[in-house]
């Protein structure tokens, strides 16, 4: 009994280690960003002015996925959608704009919500999250974040699927367990992440300081 249960408890810690190694090494995704969304100043750009989405320009899939570049972008990057005018998909919410935490969760956060047809790409702390919402595999983001272990500055592999329920746009790690849910409500947006808790966010219009939003 005793060994069954030795046996048992190094699966239970080797399971875990080994997944935290595969995340860790586990090559990058190729990069397709487009050069211009590293070029230029974002901060001049008046983000409560939306584009229309009528159909008139680029379609969602004519645009090549984003990808965080290294562990986290030094500069804004400009909107990776900025030319997409497909019309949001059935099910969908607008929650395109700027936003910036004023209640609860992440103090400071601040983050960038791009939408057309299917697609939708939040850009905040250092990182672009870049996905699909059909809760599909295939339009999952290819990402990566960073980790702090002590006094090494890690770097490990993520990806997340997005599915629409209810008007909430949920976020599924791997396609499996929802770990984010993004929302509106009263003309709030509202973040859900569960070990940092429901950050409210007021929708402004321009990029505050560097400092702010890296």
């Amino acid at each position: 009994m005793a060994r069954i249960l030795l046996i048992l408890l190094g699966i239970i810690v080797a399971v875990p280690m080994l997944l935290f190694i595969t995340l860790l090494v586990y090559p990058r995704p190729v990069d397709h960003t487009p050069d211009w969304v590293f070029e230029g100043d974002a901060s001049r750009i008046d983000y409560c002015e939306l584009p229309d989405l009528d159909g008139s320009g680029l379609l969602a899939r004519d645009i090549p996925q984003a990808h965080t570049p290294a562990c986290g972008y030094k500069e804004f990057p400009q909107p990776v959608l900025k030319h997409c005018t497909e019309p949001l998909t059935d099910g969908s919410e607008d929650l395109r704009g700027l936003w910036q935490q004023v209640e609860g969760g992440r103090v400071g956060h601040l983050e960038r919500i791009e939408q057309c047809g299917n697609r939708v790409v939040v850009t905040a702390a250092g990182l672009i999250h870049d996905l699909t919402t059909d809760g599909k595999l295939a339009g999952a983001s290819n990402d990566v974040s960073p980790l702090k272990i002590g006094p090494f500055d890690l770097c490990i592999r993520t990806s997340a699927t997005t599915q629409w329920k209810n008007g909430r746009l949920e976020f599924y790690a791997f396609g499996g367990p929802k770990v984010v849910e993004r929302y509106i409500h009263n003309g709030d947006l509202y973040w859900h992440y569960p070990s940092i808790g429901t950050t409210r966010m007021k929708r402004i219009c321009k990029l505050p300081e560097k400092s702010q939003y890296r």
